[in-house]
């Protein structure tokens, strides 16, 4: 009788795929253009995907956070290259949100997906860890470089450092999704000039 062999350290259970979930994400993002929303069906990602619909399953509990971190994955493409400025770092970068914000799949879920969480406590967090707290790196390495150009004094204390980043953060976020999504208005260059005289500033320089 042959001698069945146990199974080897760190092999329990099947390995999640990078591939299959790149191929899930791509595939939400695909299905929300094409269906929308309300049509999205995760048998209809696993069809696109070529993956089996139980795969989804163990990956995501449903629809929602599905779509919220194949959303996540456009937010993650945001970059704050160094444009000489701390103005330019920040006209930079709003002008990347805003492009991610425009995309048809990201105008079809976003919306969707916060009004669901304002009942979802797990999806709110969901949404906060996935997209929110990811992209909040971008105002720590924006005021890091600013103080090494000495535009801005360095932070001493730690706690008020983190809770200016969370305020800049809410402000210039909120500006741009609630003009591209909500006002469904453009955020072109001048726009985006104007915005970033406000955030540093103050309503004086806004005025010129």
């Amino acid at each position: 009788m042959q001698r069945r062999m146990p199974p080897s350290p760190g092999r329990l259970g099947r390995p999640r795929s990078a591939a299959a979930d790149e191929a899930i994400l791509d595939a939400t993002r695909a299905a929300l253009v094409d269906l929308g929303w309300s049509k999205l069906t995760l048998g209809d990602v696993a069809t696109r995907a070529g993956v089996a619909k139980t795969t989804l399953y163990r990956r995501w509990a449903g629809k929602n956070e599905l779509v919220v971190d194949a959303v996540a994955v456009l937010f993650d493409e945001l970059e704050l290259p160094d444009k000489g400025s701390l103005a330019a770092d920040i006209e930079g970068v709003v002008l990347q949100f805003a492009a991610i914000l425009d995309r048809p799949e990201t105008k079809t879920a976003l919306m969707a997906v916060v009004a669901e969480s304002t009942r979802d406590e797990p999806l709110r967090e969901r949404i906060r860890t996935s997209i929110v707290d990811r992209q909040k790196r971008l105002v720590l390495e924006g005021r890091a470089r600013a103080e090494l150009r000495g535009e801005l004094p360095a932070s001493s204390d730690p706690h008020t450092a983190a809770a200016t980043a969370d305020l800049i953060f809410d402000v210039a976020a909120g500006a741009v999704v609630h003009r591209t999504l909500v006002s469904a208005e453009p955020v072109d260059a001048e726009w985006v000039r104007r915005f970033t005289a406000l955030l540093l500033g103050g309503l004086a320089a806004a005025s010129h």
